[in-house]
């Protein structure tokens, strides 16, 4: 990295730069790869396996069917795959015939994958056939990869088709949050990604024998830096199933097994498996994170780098990077690096100026990662992709909305954000989407949601709703209705009801002076039922601690309130602690109210006790009322 200037800016210098590699696409670099070493493996999930030639071939031929349809650059291509091999070989064909992917998560709501591919005005859409049910018929050609097309794409050539896109032509596009109520596509360059591609293959010495995970969806713009480096490195990526990903043992089993040797975690899982216990060597190299702030130092021991990484998806991917040191004790959280290659931070006030050095301000990204702008959105795209006058002249900055400083060694320190925006399991969520469609409910006046932050460090949403006269919503009927227009992770896990919405001096909802959910404000769906036994009491409380949630009845749900399978793991942490059990992660979604969750821990209980003599029953049962069921 260079020296820091005296404005408060900082310059990206790491890792290599090979101009011959900047006339490239990343689909290229896989061609070479594929021809260097053919019969190496190039993806495996489970007893799946797919070599090089063989992605090579299964693209092409892909690729070939894409362009007779008229894909070409600039042209969207909507992608909706689940996580698999025919996901990587659907994206890579996209690139080589030229256009652009738009990945569309099947797990998002019917009206949400319909709304993106309009909005991005796509040419076609590429599918898997069981997931064609999720879209209407449009007068967009669809195409079912393993159906109806299979017979067709298979006839086509094995050899790589004429190149068309050029580094300024769109390689991709995810949509994110949009505070207007609405999702919005962020355009990326081919050039973006492979300044991506060449800093993360020079900065981490990537050889074709590493092994790296695939643990992000597509839609969730981690991915394309599990893919793409790894792929052009010729090296292999192996993916693990939704039950591994999502459980921090689970996963590090499976890292250790597989022998991945490079691996991205977003930060909430990150910081759990850093704590777990590893071997000691590990095949693990690096653990690369982001996606939230990251909160705490790795401990002394650990068999791996941990490497902090920050950047919108407006510039592709990662814009700051930093391997986090050991530092016991420490009162400050990690810095988020220094900028990557041939990027620029600059700490700015609102008139686009700099501040003066080590004084904070909104971090501005500039350098070849930064997107196109907003698909369709003009106006947005010039308020957010602005021209600053900095010291090195007048150039276009992407105004990231983060507040931040420079420190003494170069490093950005993140503070917060400027405006509502908050980050929930990775994924960056406007809050005034999730208001607006509140507010479009028959049953609501007004409506205004906030993230409290739990003890473990992660948020919960909290949506704050005057009901209209004479109306009486349910919280699931609030969710339901969410549900059908928004992704899980930004459906409000509590809903509070209010008589009127607290104002400030300006007219504006005053979010400081919104209540905290209680028994007595909170809309439930059935009447409190109290806990009626010592373990019901016990699960109880370690839910509602968990939820932040002080009154959970014996019906409640812990999905409903705002649970997930990351969160999940730490149910299954605690009630080992308090009654000395293992339950799966399936146990929690196949009972996942206070009575059924404690009716399996108290079978578990029953079958444990039965191996036991009379004596040690009675001495576990004793310390399983003194609540010291740790020692079961």
């Amino acid at each position: 990295m260079t020296e820091m200037p005296k404005t408060q800016e900082a310059n990206g210098a790491g890792g290599s730069s090979n101009s011959d590699l900047r006339s490239l696409c990343v689909h290229q670099l896989v061609s070479l790869a594929a021809a260097r070493t053919p019969e190496a493996a190039a993806v495996v999930m489970g007893s799946e396996r797919v070599f090089y030639c063989e992605l090579e071939a299964s693209a092409n031929r892909l690729a070939h069917y894409l362009q007779s349809l008229g894909v070409g650059p600039d042209r969207v291509v909507g992608l909706c795959m689940e996580r698999s091999i025919d996901q990587i070989v659907g994206a890579l064909a996209i690139l080589k015939a030229g256009g652009a992917y738009l990945p569309l998560d099947p797990s998002l709501p019917a009206l949400r994958l319909s709304f993106m591919l309009e909005d991005a005005q796509a040419h076609l859409l590429l599918a898997q056939e069981h997931l064609l049910d999720r879209f209407a018929a449009g007068a967009r050609p669809v195409v079912a990869a393993d159906g109806a097309d299979k017979k067709l794409i298979t006839s086509q050539h094995a050899n790589p088709p004429e190149c068309l896109a050029m580094p300024e032509h769109l390689a991709y596009v995810i949509y994110t949050s949009g505070s207007t109520g609405a999702p919005k596509g962020v355009a990326i360059l081919h050039r973006g990604l492979m300044n991506l591609v060449e800093w993360h293959l020079g900065n981490f010495a990537v050889t074709p024998g590493d092994r790296a995970s695939y643990t992000a969806g597509l839609s969730f713009d981690a991915a394309v830096w599990e893919l793409w480096p790894y792929l052009a490195a010729g090296a292999c990526i192996h993916v693990p199933q939704d039950s591994v990903r999502n459980a921090p043992e689970a996963l590090r089993d499976w890292l250790v097994s597989e022998g991945i040797t490079v691996s991205f975690a977003p930060t909430p899982m990150a910081e759990r498996l850093i704590h777990l216990q590893w071997p000691s060597p590990a095949p693990l190299r690096i653990l690369l994170t982001g996606g939230d702030a990251l909160r705490c130092y790795p401990p002394e021991g650990l068999p791996f780098l941990l490497v902090n990484n920050y950047g919108p998806t407006e510039c592709t991917v990662v814009a700051t990077s930093a391997i986090v040191p050991h530092k016991n004790g420490a009162s400050a959280p990690p810095a988020i690096g220094r900028p990557i290659a041939n990027t620029c931070i600059h700490i700015l006030d609102g008139q686009l100026q700099s501040v003066a050095p080590g004084s904070p301000g909104e971090i501005c990204v500039s350098g070849p990662g930064l997107a196109r702008g907003y698909l369709n959105r003009p106006e947005l795209t010039d308020s957010k992709f602005a021209s600053a006058r900095l010291a090195a002249g007048g150039q276009r900055v992407y105004r990231t909305g983060d507040i931040g400083r420079l420190l003494p060694d170069g490093q950005i320190a993140f503070l917060g954000r400027v405006d509502d925006q908050v980050k929930i399991r990775g994924f960056r969520v406007e809050l005034g989407e999730i208001d607006c469609a509140l507010r479009e409910q028959p049953s609501v006046e007004a409506a205004a949601v906030v993230a409290h932050e739990l003890p473990d460090g992660e948020k919960s949403l909290v949506a704050y709703v005057v009901q209209k006269a004479g109306a009486q919503p349910s919280a699931s009927e609030l969710k339901y209705a969410l549900r059908s227009r928004l992704p899980e992770y930004m459906v409000p896990a509590n809903f509070v009801r209010l008589g009127s919405m607290p104002l400030s001096s300006s007219g504006k909802i005053d979010r400081a002076a919104l209540p905290a959910p209680s028994a007595e404000n909170s809309l439930r769906d059935t009447p409190y039922v109290a806990p009626r036994t010592p373990i019901e009491e016990r699960v109880a409380e370690i839910l509602g601690a968990l939820l932040r949630n002080e009154q959970i009845g014996v019906d409640d749900n812990f999905f409903m309130l705002g649970g997930h399978s990351l969160l999940g793991t730490q149910v299954i942490a605690r009630m080992r602690a308090a009654f000395g059990v293992d339950l799966a992660l399936r146990d929690i979604f196949e009972a996942a109210t206070v009575a059924d969750l404690s009716a399996r821990v108290e079978q578990l209980l029953v079958a444990r006790l039965e191996q036991l003599t009379d004596e040690e029953a009675q001495r576990e049962l004793n310390a399983l009322e003194r609540g010291h069921a740790g020692s079961l």
